[in-house]
C-alpha cells in the first residue's frame, strides 16, 4: 500500500524555504503544471484575476539588475546576494479594481491560489518563499518587468528544490485558535 499525506499533513509540514536551495533547474513548465491546479482557488465571479511572470535561470541576472536599479550602489552586493542562489522566481501580478469590494475579493482569490501553489509545490518537493520587497512598488522595477498601471505585484516567489535538513530544523508553531475565538 502507499502511504499519501493528507492534505492537513501538507498545510502543516509546508514552510518558507527562504535559504539552502539546491543548484537545480526550476522548469516553466514545471511551474504551469502546478499553477494549472493552483488557479482552481475561490475566485469571486470567477474573474481570475492573476498573471504570472516566470523568470528562469537564464534570464535570472537581467531580473537582478533590474532589483538592483531600485537601490543605491552601496547595497548593490548586498542586494545581489540575496537573490544570485535563488534558481528561478515567479512575480505574481493581479488586476487592480477601483471598486474596493472587488478589488478584495481578487487579492483574497490571487492569495488563495498563491496558498494553493505554494502547496502544490511543496508536495513535488520544490520550495517557495512568498516575498513583498520594497522594489515591486518602484517604476523602475515594475517597468522592466511590464507591469502596467493597474496592476498590483501581489509577490514574488523565490522558487527551488532545497536542502531538506535547513527545512526540518525549523520549530514551528501556532497559536491554539481556540484561544482567539470567541462566541456571538
Amino acid at each position: 500500500m502507499i502511504a499519501t499525506k493528507s492534505i492537513a499533513d501538507v498545510i502543516k509540514e509546508r514552510t518558507s524555504v527562504k535559504t539552502g536551495y539546491l543548484d537545480k533547474e526550476v522548469s516553466q513548465e514545471l511551474i504551469l503544471s502546478l499553477l494549472n491546479d493552483a488557479v482552481w482557488a475561490p475566485t469571486h465571479g470567477v474573474r481570475e484575476p492573476w498573471r504570472f511572470i516566470f523568470v528562469s535561470g537564464e534570464r535570472k541576472e537581467a531580473f537582478i539588475e533590474a532589483i538592483l536599479k531600485c537601490h543605491e550602489k552601496s547595497k548593490h552586493e548586498t542586494v545581489r546576494n540575496n537573490f544570485v542562489n535563488v534558481p528561478a522566481f515567479l512575480v505574481v501580478v493581479m488586476n487592480e479594481d477601483p471598486r474596493q469590494k472587488v478589488w478584495e475579493e481578487d487579492f483574497a482569490a490571487t492569495s488563495c491560489m498563491l496558498q494553493n501553489l505554494q502547496l502544490l509545490a511543496w508536495d513535488q518537493d520544490l520550495g517557495m518563499v512568498w516575498k513583498t520587497p520594497a522594489h515591486i512598488y518602484d517604476p523602475k522595477f515594475r517597468g522592466a518587468l511590464g507591469v502596467e498601471r493597474g496592476e498590483k505585484i501581489v509577490g514574488v516567489l523565490n522558487v527551488g528544490y532545497f536542502d531538506k535538513e535547513i527545512t526540518a530544523k525549523k520549530v514551528r508553531k501556532r497559536t491554539d485558535p481556540a484561544e482567539k475565538m470567541t462566541a456571538f
